[in-house]
């Protein structure tokens, strides 16, 4: 894993926000009922890293078949409910200094739209029971960049994994783009 750099570190020591129901249910808000995956969504501070502990359970895939194991598409989608969740708890309780400016509102206005994943991969290890599992994600880093006669932008790199009891397991990466900044 790679570490945060510096300028990403915030100043205060080691922290735990434990779920926030209502965020949790506006992150969620854009999903059909049937794709909230999420059920708990734990973000916490340390040596610089930022990273959200999150619980998943899905019930019934909602567009296959039922696989017996966590798919692709599961493991997208678990990823952005993480991500969307991490982020806008990063901005609610300032985490990380790239996000230091920005409100909830603009968060809110640029959750869907203006969050684009410009790279995923992921390695399935072992088949993860998609009826109950555990995943987390970090920050591994966010730069700001203005290319070449374009609107600023934001690129942050992350990682991700996802387990279950039964030594299930999937990891990866992903890159996301932040545009339209506020």
């Amino acid at each position: 894993m790679t570490s945060v750099p510096s300028a990403l570190r915030t100043a205060r020591p080691a922290r735990s926000y434990e779920t926030d129901h209502a965020l949790l249910a506006r992150v969620l808000l854009p999903y059909k009922e049937n794709c909230a995956y999420v059920r708990s969504a734990e973000v916490t501070t340390e040596s610089g890293r930022v990273a959200a502990h999150c619980e998943f359970a899905i019930p019934e895939s909602c567009y296959i078949k039922d696989t017996g194991h966590l798919n692709s598409v599961e493991v997208n989608i678990c990823y952005n409910q993480m991500m969307y969740y991490l982020v806008a708890k990063s901005v609610q309780e300032r985490l990380l200094e790239p996000f230091s400016s920005w409100t909830l509102e603009d968060y809110w206005k640029r959750q869907l739209p203006d969050i684009l994943i410009a790279r995923f991969s992921s390695n399935f290890r072992r088949p993860v029971n998609p009826r109950s599992f555990s995943g987390e994600m970090e920050f591994t880093a966010v730069s700001p960049r203005r290319p070449a006669g374009g609107s600023p932008l934001l690129v942050a790199e992350t990682a991700f994994r996802y387990r279950d009891g039964d030594g299930g397991r999937c990891d990866g990466e992903a890159v996301l783009a932040f545009v339209n900044l506020p």
